[in-house]
C-alpha cells in the first residue's frame, strides 16, 4: 500500500513559518514602508496646517488671564447680582486690592486690563492708574477697601466694570465670537451691539461679495485666454504662456502699487480719459479706494490661478468632438454650448474654488486699493493680529472665515461635485 501525503495542515512558506503569516508580515512591512516616506508630508501638514488652525480655535474661546490674575475678586463675585445696580460688597473690592497688589508686583494688570478693555472700553486704564499704587497696598492692615479704591479711581464705583469682571471670569468664553457677530454679551444674555457699532458682518457679507464677483471676472476673463492656450501652435501658445505667467515673477506688492498709480484720480487711466475726451479734467473719475479698485486689482492678481486650471483641462480635450459636432449639422454656437463647454466645467471649478479661497483671505491689496469702502474682513484680522493684539477677537473672525469657506465648499460639493474638479 503506498503512503499517501498529508495536505490538511497549513501551507508552509520557504523558511518553515505559516504562509499567511509570512504574507502578512511582509504586508506590514511595506505598509510601514510606505508610512516611512509620507512621514515628513504628515509632520509638516501637522505642523504648518492642522496645529496652527487648533490653536486659532482655542484662542477663539480661551479666557484664563482674568480667573488667573483675579482669583479673589472672581470668587467674591461669584454672589453678587450683577442686575441689582448696587456695587459689590466690601469684601470683593478687598479682594481686588489684593489681587492688584499681586498683578502689579507681577507685572500683570496691565494685561487683565487690555484684555477686559475689548469688551468695556476704557477699563484699561482704571487697572493702569490704580496698578501704579497698588504695590504700596497694606493688605493686612489696610481699608476700608471700597473707599480706598474709588480714591485711587472713581471709575471703581460704575458697577457696569464690576459687571464686566464677573461676566467674563470663566476661563472659557463665547464673548469673542459673539463680538465677531456684532454682538456682545448683556445684563440678559447675548444681545445685539448698537447699530453704529456693528462692522464684522457687514464686512463678512462685503468679503463674500467681492469674493464671488472676482471670481466670476476670472472665469469670464480667463475663458477665451485658456481656449487660445489650448488651440495657438506651439509657438505662439508658448509666447502668450510666458505673459500669463509673468505677474509671477512679480512682486505682490509691485503689482498693487501699479494699479494705485493707475487708478488714482491723476493717475494713468483718469489721464487717458481726459486726453480722448470721455471724461472732463474737473470731473476725473474716482476708481480707488472703493470697491472698484479692490476687484479691479485682486481680478488681475488672480487672474493666472484661473487661466492655468481651465487651460490644462481644455488641453485634454480633442478637437475631433467640435469638427464632429459641425459636421452632424450643429452650428458653432450650439457645437461649442453642448460639446466643448461642458467638457471645461471640472477646470472651471478648480479655478474657482482656488480663485475664491485665495481672494476672500487677501489684505495686502485691500488695504492699499481699497480704502475704506474696499477692504475685507481679512484687513480687520490683520488689524487685530499686529495693531490691537486682540487675538482672541482675531482668531474668532478667522474660525468664522474658515466655518464659511468650508459651508461653500459642501454646497459646492453637493451641487456640482468635489470628484468633477480637475486639473488637467
Amino acid at each position: 500500500m503506498s503512503d499517501m501525503t498529508d495536505t490538511s495542515g497549513p501551507v508552509l512558506a520557504a523558511d518553515g513559518t505559516p504562509l499567511k503569516r509570512s504574507l502578512n508580515r511582509a504586508l506590514r512591512r511595506q505598509k510601514m514602508r510606505a508610512l516611512l516616506l509620507i512621514a515628513p508630508l504628515l509632520l509638516f501638514i501637522m505642523v504648518s496646517f492642522i496645529l496652527p488652525i487648533a490653536d486659532m480655535l482655542y484662542r477663539s474661546v480661551e479666557n484664563r488671564i482674568v480667573t488667573e490674575t483675579l482669583p479673589r475678586t472672581v470668587k467674591a463675585l461669584s454672589s453678587w447680582d450683577a442686575n441689582s445696580g448696587e456695587l459689590p460688597d466690601e469684601a470683593a473690592f478687598a479682594a481686588m486690592a489684593a489681587d492688584l497688589k499681586d498683578a502689579a508686583e507681577a507685572k500683570t494688570h496691565t494685561k487683565v486690563g487690555s484684555r477686559l478693555n475689548y469688551e468695556y472700553p476704557g477699563i484699561s486704564s482704571v487697572f493702569r492708574k490704580t496698578g501704579r499704587n497698588a504695590k504700596k497696598f497694606d493688605i493686612e492692615n489696610g481699608g476700608p477697601w471700597k473707599e480706598e479704591l474709588i480714591d485711587q479711581n472713581e471709575d471703581w464705583a460704575d458697577p457696569e466694570i464690576w459687571r464686566t469682571i464677573q461676566t467674563y471670569s470663566p476661563p472659557v468664553t463665547a464673548g469673542y465670537f459673539l463680538n465677531a457677530v456684532d454682538m456682545r454679551v448683556g445684563a440678559d444674555g447675548a444681545e445685539m451691539r448698537p447699530e453704529n457699532e456693528r462692522i464684522y458682518m457687514n464686512l463678512l457679507k462685503r468679503t463674500l461679495w467681492m469674493s464671488l464677483f472676482i471670481t466670476f471676472s476670472c472665469i469670464v476673463l480667463a475663458y477665451p485666454v485658456a481656449w487660445l492656450l489650448a488651440n495657438l501652435p506651439t509657438r505662439q501658445a508658448n509666447l502668450l504662456m510666458i505673459l500669463v505667467l509673468l505677474p509671477f515673477w512679480t512682486s505682490l506688492l509691485v503689482r498693487t502699487s501699479a494699479w494705485k498709480i493707475l487708478l488714482q484720480q491723476q493717475g494713468v487711466i483718469n489721464d487717458i480719459l481726459v486726453w480722448i475726451g470721455l471724461v472732463d479734467d474737473n470731473a476725473r473719475l474716482i476708481i480707488i479706494n472703493n470697491q472698484f479698485g479692490t476687484i479691479v486689482a485682486m481680478t488681475h492678481i488672480l487672474l493666472p490661478f484661473m487661466i492655468l486650471p481651465m487651460y490644462s483641462v481644455m488641453q485634454t480635450i480633442p478637437p475631433t468632438y467640435l469638427r464632429a459636432a459641425k459636421s452632424l449639422g450643429a452650428t458653432d454656437w450650439t457645437a461649442f454650448w453642448r460639446v466643448y463647454f461642458p467638457q471645461t466645467i471640472p477646470g472651471i471649478g478648480a479655478g474657482s474654488i482656488l480663485v475664491f479661497i485665495l481672494a476672500i483671505g487677501y489684505y495686502i491689496t485691500p488695504a492699499l486699493v481699497g480704502g475704506t469702502k474696499g477692504t475685507f474682513i481679512s484687513n480687520q484680522i490683520a488689524f487685530h493680529i499686529s495693531t490691537s493684539l486682540n487675538w482672541g477677537l482675531a482668531s474668532a473672525l478667522g474660525a468664522i472665515l474658515l466655518a464659511v469657506v468650508l459651508v461653500l465648499y459642501w454646497a459646492y460639493d453637493k451641487i456640482v461635485g468635489i470628484d468633477n474638479v480637475k486639473l488637467g
